[in-house]
């Protein structure tokens, strides 16, 4: 690829020598753009072109790949298995619902042997509307109202994660009322600074989620308090100790480093109460492609690196090596997808750099960050493509933006696109599987968009586009 000339572009960005060609990292398995045929010079998904999608469906459009996804789930599932197996204990992978969940993809994890992780009452009803059964379910959240709690215990969920001392009493308290023992485990917070975004960073002290590990005056930890009242209580089992070290991590240190504390805390529970806590939940956040900067690490490597901590500690330790879980949700679907939009106001702005100026494209298109608010909220950087044709035009530095009235409206911060780029063009982003419809808002009233799952030459709505109707639904006036 040649250097960037651009004074505007970010140093990561170089202007790739073909503007149609695709980075595999980027896209799920079975996205291309086709060379020949009634869709020459569009790119397809599992066989189905982006105008074809257009026409059915809408923009802006949420295409997920089925086989993508269930290609993605069964990695997880047998590189983690396998990596487990040879150390003597077994594995579980939680698909982390709050990347993305509807019905219909519930039952392509459920399908693949995943078990799913919830952070809400409504999570957990997608999931049983799924056909998860309780003990393929675990519950989630900072903050849990007693109705969620109650209804875990009622679909007999396989673990409520306990995130306080606070939160741990209120379970323990609706356990009792309901005649019940709650399986719990305790969310700790190992201290460990992972290298992503301050906003997803969520294992370091100063933040809500976790018990603390940090003794102080000669007491005892808060998570040493909680497992000591766990362990105490006729209404919990105490099944295990849980941490989640931030999300779109690279660096295998973190996850190391989170592993060994969480094995040495089993050993001073072992210590002080003479039981061996039987499981150990690393948490997730493994990162996916979005840009040419990312370079994500292979579920095999991630896995056998687990394992290679989990042996070491706990031989070191004396204990037996617990049953693991793991909760992979962007890694899973966040590449299986991407949007379409269809583009309109093309403009060129005039910047100044390098003490003169230069020129910066922008291209809006029709969604923005009413169902992609990761830029503004996380300053993610996205990338994207003209998808619905081919082109020799030469490259122009430009910005995907959004139709809301926000300055921050920003899609794609940098990317290079044909020059000739006009309205009626569709534009793909991807990576937008995960934490973007599930984030997305009605922002300006704009309706939600839809899903699309595409396979074997055929697409079909798993959840469909919001109507004005539904915009106005609640509106009590």
């Amino acid at each position: 690829m040649p250097q960037n000339p651009h004074p505007l572009a970010p140093a990561w960005l170089t202007e790739p020598d073909d503007l149609t060609a695709l980075r595999p990292a980027e896209w799920a398995g079975d996205v291309r753009r086709e060379k020949e045929g009634p869709a020459e010079g569009q790119l397809t998904a599992a066989g189905v072109s982006v105008r074809r999608l257009a026409e059915e469906h809408g923009t802006p459009l949420l295409v997920l790949s089925e086989a993508d996804v269930r290609r993605r789930a069964r990695a997880f599932k047998e590189a983690f298995g396998a990596a487990f197996r040879a150390i003597g204990t077994e594995a579980d992978v939680f698909y982390a619902g709050k990347a993305f969940l509807s019905v219909e993809l519930g039952r392509w994890i459920l399908d693949e042997g995943l078990n799913l992780d919830a952070c809400s009452a409504g999570e957990m009803l997608v999931g049983r509307k799924a056909g998860f059964p309780g003990e393929r379910m675990g519950l989630h959240g900072n903050n849990k109202s007693r109705a969620e709690i109650r209804r875990a215990l009622d679909w007999g969920v396989s673990r409520i994660v306990t995130d306080s001392l606070a939160e741990l009493a209120l379970v323990e308290e609706v356990a009792r009322e309901a005649g019940a023992v709650a399986p719990v485990m305790l969310r700790l917070k190992p201290g460990v600074h992972a290298h992503t975004h301050e906003a997803i960073a969520t294992a370091h002290e100063d933040q809500k989620f976790g018990l603390s590990m940090a003794a102080e005056g000669g007491g005892r930890s808060e998570a040493h308090e909680a497992a000591a009242r766990a362990l105490a209580s006729d209404s919990l089992e105490l099944l295990g100790v849980h941490a989640h070290i931030g999300s779109q991590i690279f660096e295998p240190a973190g996850f190391e480093l989170s592993a060994t504390k969480l094995i040495t805390f089993l050993g001073e529970v072992r210590d002080a109460h003479g039981v061996e806590l039987a499981e150990l939940d690393l948490g997730g956040g493994y990162g996916i492609a979005y840009t040419e900067a990312d370079d994500p690490r292979p579920v095999e490597d991630i896995a056998e690196a687990s394992a290679a901590v989990v042996r070491d500690m706990c031989a070191a330790l004396h204990l037996r090596v617990p049953r693991v879980s793991v909760e992979p949700g962007r890694a899973i679907v966040g590449s299986a997808g991407f949007t379409l939009y269809e583009a309109g106001t093309v403009k060129d702005v005039r910047v100044e750099a390098d003490g003169g100026t230069a020129v910066r494209r922008y291209v809006a298109v029709d969604g923005g960050m009413s169902d992609n608010p990761r830029p503004v909220l996380y300053d993610s950087d996205y990338t994207a493509v003209l998808a619905s044709r081919a082109t020799t035009a030469p490259a122009a530095l430009s910005r995907v933006v959004g139709k809301h009235c926000e300055s921050g409206d920003i899609v794609v911060k940098d990317v290079y696109l044909p020059e000739d780029v006009q309205a009626g063009d569709l534009i793909a982003v991807p990576g937008t599987g995960a934490y973007c419809w599930a984030l997305s808002s009605n922002y300006n009233y704009l309706p939600r968009p839809a899903v699309a799952a595409v396979a074997a030459g055929e697409s079909r709505l798993i959840v469909r586009r919001e109507t004005e109707e539904d915009l106005l639904a609640r509106d009590l006036g």
